[in-house]
């Protein structure tokens, strides 16, 4: 009998549009040759010009979801997106206590319109926990203001935020600096507290990146998930991005994708 894939779970909400998402985190996985599963926390009406409602779903349904997938295929990495609420972050971060794969959190708070995806009432489940049970935190330059208070405005700042952010409890923390005002390369800093890695990319002048957050750590779960250290890991997963963001195509009327199946069309 031959073996599958490498089997990773995402459990994030939904977007309509396909672009960010549970949409984009399968079409990561699929990229990346691991077989993606799903655990839905909520709907959204979502298209290129902004989020225009939420339904989040049930803490029993979630419960259910992951119960259904873990108990019975089993999985070698979880991504955590969009948790929406105190309820569903504390749920899910009880089923990964007992889990033993990797896990990469994405903590996200708000979308690439500046909609909320997190109740303010949530912040302090995430920092106390879900982000214990991150083997890899990736948040961007917003999320790390909204979880710790430390503004990043240069380069110097990432090690004060990445600091602020391994205090919660994760293995690694991924500072994304894609947000800084840094010229011609897009600088991200990966550090467990002891080593660092600098990782840099040029900054393509492409407007159209929605989906960037929840496509990288998608990527890295799937790393994983393959057994890379985390290290390379995140090597490979920005390199993904980086072209899918070069790709990113116009969608609709505003903020157009990144594009997960560049490298098929490349």
């Amino acid at each position: 009998m031959t073996s599958g894939p490498p089997l990773v779970l995402t459990v994030a909400g939904s977007d309509s549009g396909g672009g960010a998402g549970i949409q984009a985190d399968l079409k990561t996985m699929l990229a990346l040759g691991v077989h993606g599963m799903s655990v839905l926390t909520a709907v959204t009406a979502q298209n290129s010009r902004g989020v225009q409602g939420v339904w989040e779903l049930p803490v029993d349904a979630v419960r259910a979801q992951y119960r259904a997938v873990v108990d019975d295929i089993g999985v070698q990495a979880v991504k955590t997106g969009m948790l929406a609420s105190a309820a569903l972050v504390e749920t899910v971060a009880e089923l990964l206590a007992d889990t033993g794969a990797p896990v990469v959190v994405d903590p996200v708070g708000v979308s690439k319109h500046g909609d909320s995806l997190l109740a303010e009432a949530a912040l302090d489940s995430v920092r106390t926990k879900l982000l214990p049970r991150a083997t890899v935190a990736t948040p961007n330059l917003d999320e790390v203001a909204q979880l710790t208070g430390v503004h990043v405005v240069d380069e110097g700042d990432m090690r004060t935020a990445a600091g602020a952010v391994l205090s919660y409890g994760p293995r690694w923390a991924l500072i994304k600096g894609g947000h800084l005002p840094s010229g011609g390369e897009a600088v991200d800093l990966l550090t467990d507290g002891s080593e660092e890695h600098w990782l840099r990319a040029p900054r393509h002048d492409n407007r159209h990146t929605h989906g960037t957050g929840c496509t990288l750590a998608s990527a890295v779960a799937s790393g994983l998930a393959k057994g890379l250290p985390v290290p390379e890991a995140v090597r490979a997963a920005k390199e993904y991005v980086t072209g899918a963001i070069a790709a990113g195509f116009a969608l609709g009327e505003g903020i157009g994708p990144v594009d997960h199946g560049w490298r098929f069309r490349d």
